[in-house]
């Protein structure tokens, strides 16, 4: 008997019912006919075409029907936005794929149901990212939404979601947003990373994914299990190439111009950025780079690599080229032995990929910048107060006495003071425990930042514009000030959906047309100034030029340069809350 899908039965049913219609509208007129004239009655509207989509208030909208390099697709309008989620762009990296480099998806030839977003990858997470403390923490779950994904989580998980202004081959700038978590966590999908936004008030297309996160894209088992995995330990990499393949090769059928590609990220997501600059695969799939929070400077090797996954191969009982067991133990059962080994995915086992000599052939930008993107341009920067986000609900924020300030600077020595003292005539109203978050914030944000604008403008070749976040969020109270991902809701105009972290009123807009506005012309034009800035001016050495984004926004010539020197004279030591 022929197999119908549920759209077949549907649109049979629909037909059925307009073809019944019909025949009872004739019925009428032919009965109508045998008898005396009477007055005409009212009009009947004409019966909808067989399958005809409804219309009206709560109905969902259908997209036109998208060809694309594998089969037909088709999503929905949101409030004028044309939005393609789940799109697949690789095959499932399960079973003998598992740990291998992504392959192309099988083609398909009914229309592919692009509604709704695919699952995300296989999260390691933990804290208060998972556990909310109190009320204002589980409102903070609707911002980044992590416990929600944990319950949908899968090893199947390469997709990707396009935002359109309609798929005309209009050919717009593209803005394919790569997201934060590290290595570890994080999806596309979450309400601060959608990007309808962009599409909606400023006429390009945008494009957030998926891809291999944690020991699933970061597994180094070329000691273990041979040549055949000898790029394992950075398949996650490149999953977001061949995120980037599938764009060049259907973005077009969209609206957007895949010549005009400009890819961005946050936190990991801004190292993973800065490691596609250094990938010989992904040269000429993008043409400007935004790098947010998160510089990558350097990247891991491959013998301690080796050594954790052997650590983890011994945990699940798996012996070195068994590839049976390796591809038959659960997904859950290898992210718990995981979990085990690592602090949450940051520094431990499958914690982020590896300079392979191959596919990652050098650090991202150290001791130079890569001359694979030297004519790339870059907008790199960080937000004032970043490590906020991650220490509010210690039991030492805001409660922390001088003393406890400088038991934690004593490792430090005297760098650690000179640190200190730029940062108190820098931030002179700062209490204890600002100052200490001041104190790992600096690292994280500006050095790396500063550095990897150095080395760029070092290059000669594409320039660099350097920014800083100042403004505070009204949001818990203030408590974050400035925190790490603050611009994100004001880059992807997504400031709507997370009132929860930018708070109420129309500073939120105000901020959003500005750092929109600056992405979005660097994505057209790779250069951020447009008429609602004061002039931007590319950075150089001399005189170090940043954006300072606030309300009023302004630019400062060598900011914190007290800090800075500070800086380059600190210990390579790990600053933890």
């Amino acid at each position: 008997m022929e197999k119908f899908d549920r759209r077949t039965v549907i649109g049979l049913a629909a037909g059925a019912a307009a073809l019944s219609a019909t025949a009872a509208e004739a019925a009428g007129r032919t009965a109508k006919a045998a008898k005396p004239a009477a007055a005409k009655p009212a009009r009947r509207a004409p019966a909808a075409a067989p399958g005809a989509a409804e219309t009206g208030p709560g109905v969902p909208i259908p997209t036109p029907v998208v060809k694309t390099k594998y089969g037909p697709v088709q999503g929905l309008v949101d409030n004028g936005v044309h939005a393609f989620k789940g799109l697949r762009y690789a095959a499932p990296p399960i079973g003998k794929l598992r740990f291998m480099p992504p392959q192309p998806p099988a083609p398909w030839t009914d229309t592919y149901d692009a509604s709704d977003y695919g699952a995300p990858a296989m999260q390691m997470a933990g804290g208060t990212s998972v556990v909310a403390p109190n009320d204002f923490s589980f409102q903070m779950h609707r911002v980044f939404t992590t416990p929600s994904e944990m319950k949908v989580m899968n090893e199947d998980c390469l997709y990707l979601n396009v935002w359109t202004p309609a798929p005309d081959r209009k050919r717009r700038p593209v803005i394919v947003w790569i997201h934060g978590g590290g290595f570890a966590y994080g999806s596309g999908a979450q309400p601060i990373y959608q990007c309808d936004g962009l599409a909606r008030h400023f006429d390009v297309v945008a494009v957030s994914l998926n891809h291999r996160l944690n020991v699933f894209g970061y597994l180094n088992l070329a000691e273990a299990f041979g040549p055949d995995y000898a790029a394992s330990g950075t398949v996650g990499m490149q999953d977001l190439v061949a995120a980037l393949d599938w764009i060049r090769d259907n973005i077009e059928a969209f609206g957007g111009n895949p010549g005009n590609v400009m890819i961005s990220g946050q936190s990991g997501g801004g190292v993973k950025v800065s490691t596609l600059m250094a990938m010989p695969s992904a040269k000429g799939l993008f043409h400007k780079a935004a790098i947010q929070s998160g510089p990558g400077l350097t990247l891991g090797r491959p013998a301690p690599a080796a050594a954790q996954a052997k650590q983890l191969l011994d945990a699940l009982g798996v012996k070195p080229g068994d590839r049976a067991a390796l591809e038959s133990v659960p997904g859950p059962i290898v992210l718990e032995a995981a979990g085990k080994l690592s602090r949450g995915g940051f520094g431990g086992v499958g914690s982020g990929p590896i300079v392979d000599g191959t596919v990652i052939p050098r650090d991202p930008f150290t001791p130079d910048a890569p001359a694979v993107s030297a004519d790339v341009p870059v907008l790199v920067g960080w937000a004032k107060d970043e490590m906020t986000i991650f220490t509010a609900g210690e039991p030492w924020f805001g409660r922390m006495t001088e003393a406890d300030l400088q038991a934690r600077m004593k490792p430090f020595g005297e760098p650690g003071q000179k640190l200190l003292a730029a940062l108190r005539r820098a931030y002179p109203v700062y209490s204890p425990t600002y100052l200490w978050v001041q104190v790992m914030s600096s690292g994280l944000g500006m050095g790396g930042s500063e550095t990897l604008a150095d080395r760029k403008a070092a290059q000669g070749g594409a320039p660099a514009y350097v920014y800083m976040t100042t403004w505070e969020t009204p949001a818990g109270g203030g408590v974050f000030r400035s925190p790490h991902t603050i611009e994100i809701p004001f880059m992807l105009y997504s400031f709507d959906k997370v009132r929860a972290f930018v708070g109420p009123g129309p500073e939120p807009k105000r901020m959003g047309d500005q750092i929109a506005g600056a992405w979005v012309a660097f994505a057209r034009s790779g250069n951020p100034n447009h008429p609602g800035l004061p002039h931007w001016p590319a950075y150089n050495a001399k005189t170090r030029p940043v954006m300072e984004f606030n309300l009023p926004s302004k630019v400062v010539d060598d900011p914190l340069s007290e800090v800075r020197q500070a800086l380059a004279g600190m210990p390579n030591t790990r600053m933890r809350g």
